[in-house]
């Protein structure tokens, strides 16, 4: 190679550098120098999304599958733009995203001159959905604010970083920076936990009798941690995000029936719980009304966790695998969980589970029926929709911390786009992709890349003619009125068959487990339409209710 090279190349061979083999996108007039340089090197699958909100969400889910960095290229502008969404979601999941993306030239850069694609402020932007965002202001810089970038998108608390490049530093040539082939993220150390916040957790812990743990994304990496817990007898609970980090077949795992009546009168007499890695966040506690233990712990890497949400008698900033690890350490051998406690868990989680089997009617055997259906090691991927909400949340077990992707955010729209990610991220491993048809026909346009990608994905379309959820709330709330939830929708056999992909429809629960099945058995993308008019009506809209309520029928 020539030692006089573009900047657009050294963007190229600094992702190759750093051992990126995939990145998402759409091509466009202020990033076409760094496309080229991929295209040119052919080290890096491209990944051609139909749009850059799908492409965001595609680099998202990769991101968290892959537990590594998901790279998203956009142009300046409109196309920055359409991406704020799925840059919004990531820093909702701690996605290790780095979205590069163009800038006009920089003698036009906010001087609001009208040049193609000039927006006012786009780094302002950039930096209100991120969890940061640089712009190149020379090429001598490029290396120095990609790195700072992707640094910072790995360190936890994770999340998106935006890097703007001006289209004439692109294409400006330079002598290849030496060390560039050898290039190593100076990645930053976890956060050690202090002995003597350990010591005071640990005293504190050690005389609880009926103790759980509450895990969330910042514990996905802990599991060997987790599990000396549970072997203790301590109880799991999880957040939507970190579910998985324990085998959710395992007796003691209740996961995310965390918030159901029973768990939650269960609630007064765990006398500890133990909270790492969680924000514990409004969105899966009723917005904080959920009564939880009254006596808590808690470890996290980010300092403003910190009386955030719930209170906690004891804080411990460190990282949660290096905290829980330090503590167990001190429990292990003196902390002595009253007899029966354990067995009492797995009693609540069967109960638990069966009740919550019989709310959803004919749909009460569907996860089941799934999982039964699916590898082991299956990626569960799902859109917001009714069935999501209420099984594919809380009783689909998932095995592996890096299994499951859904929008944290509750954004409707993006899984088709979350599928597509997940499958580039995870090959060989069976990808099944939930979605209404709301949110599938939202993010429709990416069901072409699908194809054009071949993407392994079972895409599984729970049809009921429209916004499913909103109906249920405008019933609710809006005496039954369901003004603009409902949509004449394009017909999905006729759409897959333009895709050229294979299809099924299921008309009764029984026929779900052989069209999976079969939809299983494809090596590339197929779709599995369940008519939910054929299945039966779901039932309301499933907010979990207080302990002192019933479910509302």
């Amino acid at each position: 190679m020539s030692d006089d090279i573009t900047v657009g190349d050294i963007v190229a061979e600094f992702l190759q550098a750093i051992e990126v083999t995939a990145a998402f996108g759409v091509v466009s007039i202020h990033n076409t120098p760094m496309l080229d340089a991929i295209g040119r090197r052919n080290a890096i699958r491209f990944v051609r999304a139909r749009g850059e909100a799908g492409a965001g969400s595609m680099a998202d889910a990769y991101a968290r599958v892959t537990n590594s960095l998901g790279v998203l290229f956009t142009s300046t502008g409109p196309g920055a733009a359409n991406a704020c969404g799925a840059l919004v979601e990531a820093r909702f999941s701690g996605s290790s995203l780095l979205h590069i993306t163009g800038q006009t030239s920089r003698k036009n850069v906010d001087r609001g001159r009208g040049t193609v694609h000039d927006v006012p402020d786009q780094l302002g932007m950039l930096k209100s959905v991120s969890k940061a965002a640089y712009r190149v202001r020379s090429p001598e810089n490029i290396i120095g604010v990609l790195a700072q970038a992707a640094v910072e998108a790995l360190t936890a608390p994770t999340g998106p970083v935006s890097v703007e490049i001006p289209i004439d530093v692109q294409r400006t040539r330079m002598t290849r920076p030496s060390g560039l082939a050898d290039f190593k993220l100076p990645l930053r150390a976890p956060q050690q936990p202090d002995t003597a916040g350990l010591n005071e957790l640990a005293e504190m812990a050690a005389t609880a009798q009926r103790p759980m743990v509450w895990l969330g994304n910042g514990a996905r990496h802990a599991g060997k941690e987790v599990q000396r817990f549970v072997d203790m007898g301590f109880g799991v609970l999880t957040s939507l995000a970190g579910r998985g980090v324990i085998p959710e077949d395992h007796p003691l795992v209740l996961g995310c029936l965390k918030d159901t009546q029973k768990v939650e009168e269960f609630y007064e007499t765990v006398d500890l719980l133990l909270i790492a890695g969680s924000r514990v966040r409004g969105h899966e506690t009723r917005e904080f009304d959920l009564r939880l233990p009254s006596r808590r712990i808690q470890i996290d890497i980010d300092p403003l966790a910190n009386g955030r949400t719930y209170s906690t008698d004891l804080f411990l900033c460190a990282d949660a695998k290096l905290g829980l690890a330090g503590l167990a350490d001190r429990l292990e051998g003196t902390i002595a969980v009253e007899n029966g406690f354990t067995r009492e868990v797995e009693a609540l989680k069967r109960e638990v589970i069966k009740e919550y089997k019989s709310y959803l009617g004919p749909y009460g055997s569907f996860a089941e029926r799934l999982r039964a259906t699916a590898p082991r090691n299956a990626l569960w991927v799902r859109d917001i929709t009714l069935n999501n909400s209420t099984w594919g949340n809380r009783i689909f077990p998932l095995y592996g911390p890096n299994d499951s992707v859904f929008a944290l955010g509750a954004g409707i729209g993006i899984g088709l786009a979350h599928g597509i990610g997940a499958a580039v991220g995870a090959p060989g491993r069976k990808v099944l992709c939930m979605c209404g048809d709301g949110g599938f026909f939202m993010g429709f346009a990416e069901f072409w890349t699908a194809a054009q990608e071949g993407a392994d994905v079972v895409f599984l379309i729970m049809n009921d003619g429209g916004y499913g959820v909103i109906k249920h709330i405008q019933d609710i709330f809006h005496e039954g009125r369901h003004y603009f939830a409902d949509f004449g929708n394009p017909n999905l056999e006729g759409c897959a068959k333009l895709a050229n992909m294979p299809y099924w429809r299921v008309n009764s629960p029984d026929e779900l487990d052989p069209a999976v099945t079969s939809a299983l058995e494809v090596n590339g993308p197929t779709l599995v339409e369940v008519d939910m008019s054929k299945i039966g009506e779901f039932p309301r809209y499933f907010v979990p209710p207080k302990a002192d309520t019933k479910y509302a029928r």
